[in-house]
């Protein structure tokens, strides 16, 4: 590795999942990257300590109410500006300062600061699938226009991408992502009635936060994971397949016109992933734990079943309508998921309101940026008013 390797990241969501493993990467790989900007939600205290480790020139509290406490906290360290709220965090999105944007934020607030580091010119390691779910034809058509990298953080989108490097003159015939299935793989729809809150939060591979691991026991995860390959990889719908892999040991795989089967492996650990995307083109060393066959004597394949999973199915139908369809989808999926998490509905009843949206919201062909925001609050207060009469 040269020694003039170094990049200068702005962290965004740096308090979630991602966030926080991406500063271990980063911990991991001293002199390499800088910390130029970090942006929490709500997580004020972490914010804090992180800003105190990683001195960045920025950080923005997404809730007003923490900023003054924020402030406070790092008035002795004038060399890292505190700002608050959606406005900030889009500025700071689209600052000089950073050669690398990681959007690691959840769900549909990850779409406007995107937006404004690709118009900046950054280049975006994407772990915020929403972005391309919800607007994936503007976001690409942006990245072509700009000129920007956008490289995938997601599991199973870094190993397509690793698989297709070198590739490029090799036209795909399909890629097949792999799911574990979650922690109700096999079950029915009678018996996912039944299943609680603390059991759908406890996903056999992977340590996720809440959000994601509930869509990952729906398989909506998987779901919004199609359609960000479409976007990705510039991919027709019937390119795209899905296979239940219950190790999460094959990431993802691609194959070619002459039938070969590429695959990626690994350890389900997000670290990997994040560190290939802030690195690319480079594959920087590091000590993380090695896979051994010998650990999995066993990988094992099955179908997924969107007769008892109704979100995955949902999702490909969503991919097929296409136009603000994916957006409806996602926003409806936030509301839902969101009122599972509060016990407010069922584990069934987060499909309900998701398919009784995508027939409510009103459809657009060919959205634009302002048409999506207003998608996505139409379909929020619609998905509100189902979950509020459940």
């Amino acid at each position: 590795m040269p020694d003039s390797f170094s990049k200068r990241v702005t962290l965004l969501g740096s308090t979630g999942s991602i966030g926080t493993q991406a500063l271990d990467v980063i911990r991991s790989q001293p002199g390499k990257f800088t910390v130029t900007a970090l942006s929490a939600h709500s997580n004020a205290e972490l914010l804090i300590q992180q800003a105190q480790e990683f001195r960045p020139a920025a950080v923005v509290i997404g809730d007003d109410a923490k900023y003054a406490t924020v402030k406070a906290a790092l008035a002795s360290q004038p060399e890292t500006e505190v700002l608050a709220g959606a406005a900030a965090l889009a500025d700071v999105a689209g600052r000089d300062d950073a050669d690398v944007v990681l959007t690691a934020m959840v769900g549909y607030a990850g779409l406007l600061p995107t937006v404004r580091a690709i118009r900046a010119g950054k280049t975006i390691a994407l772990a915020n699938k929403e972005t391309l779910v919800v607007a994936g034809q503007l976001i690409t058509e942006l990245v072509k226009d700009h000129g920007v990298g956008l490289y995938p953080v997601d599991s199973e989108h870094s190993a397509i991408f690793q698989c297709l490097v070198g590739e490029e003159q090799n036209p795909i015939e399909k890629i097949i992502l792999t799911a574990s299935g979650g922690p109700f793989r096999g079950r029915t729809r009678e018996q996912l009635a039944q299943v609680t809150k603390a059991q759908a939060l406890k996903h056999p591979n992977w340590d996720m936060g809440a959000k994601i691991t509930i869509d990952s026991a729906s398989l909506m995860n998987k779901g919004l994971e199609v359609i960000e390959a479409k976007w990705l990889f510039g991919l027709r719908n019937d390119q795209i397949d899905v296979v239940v892999h219950p190790q999460s040991i094959i990431h993802s795989l691609v194959q070619f016109e002459d039938g070969s089967l590429k695959a990626q492996l690994g350890l389900p650990d997000m670290k990997l992933p994040i560190q290939y995307a802030l690195g690319y083109p480079q594959r920087l060393a590091n000590t993380f734990p090695r896979f051994s066959f010998l650990d999995y004597p066993q990988l094992t394949f099955e179908q997924a079943d969107t007769s008892a999973f109704r979100n995955l199915a949902l999702a490909f139908e969503a991919m097929g309508r296409a136009g603000n369809a994916p957006c409806i989808l996602n926003a409806a999926n936030e509301i839902a998921v969101a009122a599972f998490l509060r016990d407010e509905i069922g584990f069934l009843q987060m499909s309900e309101v998701v398919e009784t949206s995508l027939a409510r919201v009103s459809y657009l062909a060919a959205p634009s940026l302002d048409d999506y925001v207003e998608t996505d609050r139409e379909t929020r207060r619609i998905a509100q008013e189902l979950v509020g009469h459940s």
